[in-house]
């Protein structure tokens, strides 16, 4: 036995090492041309490619002066939070009877749900062109667009707050109930406060997805655009510094977005045990 163990082990390492290898190429090939795009951004010369000239921070300070950036990057923050706003709420009001109800069909209500997670966003978009336009008589614009990323995103939310629920003790709610509290009191004060930091995740998720979102938004807003819709446009005319370091911005945003969304729910708990400390 011992025999054989020695004839595993170089096996197992072998296998560790290809593993890690192959993990390391992975990351390189996600991560490397997001590298390159934001070196790029830094450029002197206006031809995209390297080698690399000198590093200036010009093709950031023109941002702040092109009217059309300033458009679109308002149309994405004023539709982002439109967004945000109506998936968090039905998300949020949704994940409760799919949690806590007694269906015997949950697994398909579920499926039903994250359905337009599954369906591309090209079917999506056209299937909701034809309903606002042929159907509704409604032109695609800004509102148009918010129904279509409400759409896309509520399905997240829901799966979020789903899971912050499940992991929710209902035995609090029961205590809060034999205490006098009512539904209304139960929710604002024992059932809300606990799922907090979950209902904060999904939101700033639902906002970064609506930020980024370009397919179901390029079929609905018309004449309108997006920050993902105007770095497309400027593609077609060829790659220029001021687009990378637009999209450097973009993956800036992005990324604190999501760290906003590891550290706040960590503070929310923070705050709470020291409140809790306090008390006793």
């Amino acid at each position: 036995m011992q025999r054989d163990a020695d004839m595993v082990a170089p096996h197992g390492r072998l296998v560790r090492r290809l593993l890690t290898v192959y993990g390391a190429a992975m990351y390189l090939f996600l991560f490397v041309p997001i590298v390159v795009l934001v070196l790029l951004s830094f450029n002197t010369s206006r031809t995209v490619g390297f080698p690399l000239k000198h590093l200036t921070l010009a093709w950031y300070r023109l941002l702040p002066d092109d009217l059309l950036i300033q458009d679109a990057l308002s149309s994405s923050i004023r539709i982002g939070l439109w967004v945000t706003a109506i998936s968090t709420v039905i998300g949020t009001a949704a994940a409760f009877p799919l949690v806590r109800a007694k269906m015997r069909s949950r697994g398909v209500v579920r499926v039903l749900i994250t359905l337009p997670i599954m369906i591309p966003g090209l079917l999506i978009g056209v299937s909701l062109l034809v309903l606002f336009t042929d159907v509704l008589k409604v032109q695609p614009g800004s509102s148009t667009a918010i129904v279509g990323q409400s759409v896309l995103v509520t399905p997240f939310v829901i799966l979020i707050v789903a899971a912050r629920l499940q992991g929710f003790d209902q035995n609090l709610e029961r205590a809060a109930s034999d205490l006098g509290a009512n539904l209304v009191q139960r929710m604002r004060y024992v059932v809300l406060p606990l799922i907090a930091p979950g209902i904060v995740a999904a939101a700033l998720i639902a906002l970064t997805l609506s930020i980024d979102e370009f397919i179901v938004t390029n079929f609905l807003i018309g004449s309108g655009q997006t920050l993902p819709i105007y770095v497309y446009n400027q593609i077609k005319f060829g790659i220029t510094p001021e687009v990378n370091a637009l999209a450097s911005l973009m993956l800036l945003a992005t990324m604190l977005v999501f760290a906003l969304g590891f550290t706040i729910p960590a503070i929310v708990r923070r705050v709470r045990l020291r409140r809790a400390v306090a008390a006793d």
